[in-house]
């Protein structure tokens, strides 16, 4: 009989065993994150000075995930220009991931947004900013690993409302995967600039079908 396990639940281990799953730190496999990232106007560099000053204001109280959801992560969305055409949002996606050699299947709901079915952007499961990242890594690698689009590829991110990392999934005999630093709106300066930059360079990257 088949077994359910829900995505918030997998680990990074329950990954690795039943996908042969393999974490790569090369920079080499993952430049995307630190290349070729395109120059921030004047404007957007307000905008995003905006959305840190006041997500800061809202911390000083719970930090739901709606809030977060709406402070912070739909206004860069909107700068990256993800909500003009030709890019095709999905949200709430239900998402089913067999493993090949045993009859288990880890399921769950992706938490927002479905970018082209190449660009996954996860905000943690939690009731606050205080949850761990690292808990979203391990759910954000098994939606990805369930994408009928194997031959390219595929670029996450995770974040808690303080917190941003990003992920690149490249499938072949054996599915890899790379993480990025992680950037934080609690360091100085501000660290939203790099993460629109890299959300820009994916745009120049996504195959538009």
């Amino acid at each position: 009989m088949t077994q359910a396990i829900a995505a918030r639940n997998i680990k990074l281990h329950d990954l690795k065993a039943k996908f042969g799953l393999q974490r790569v730190e090369d920079e080499l496999f993952f430049p995307e994150w630190l290349n070729d990232l395109p120059e921030l106007t004047d404007s957007e560099q307000q905008a995003l000075a905006r959305v840190k000053r006041n997500y800061l204001y809202l911390l000083e109280y719970p930090v739901m995930e709606s809030i977060v959801k709406m402070v912070v992560l739909s206004p860069l969305l909107d700068l990256a220009g993800f909500y003009e055409p030709p890019f095709r949002v999905d949200g709430e996606v239900n998402v089913r991931v067999s493993a090949a050699d045993e009859g288990e299947v880890i399921q769950g709901s992706i938490d927002v947004l479905v970018i082209q079915e190449v660009l996954w952007v996860t905000v943690i499961e939690a009731k606050n900013s205080e949850f761990s990242l690292t808990k979203a890594i391990s759910q954000a690698l098994a939606y990805m690993l369930a994408s009928p689009k194997r031959d390219r590829p595929l670029f996450g991110v995770v974040l808690n409302g303080s917190e941003f990392l990003f992920i690149k999934l490249v499938f072949g005999d054996v599915p890899k995967y790379g993480l990025s630093d992680v950037f934080s709106l609690l360091n100085r300066g501000n660290d939203l600039y790099p993460v629109l930059q890299i959300l820009k360079r994916f745009i120049t990257l996504i195959a538009i079908t």
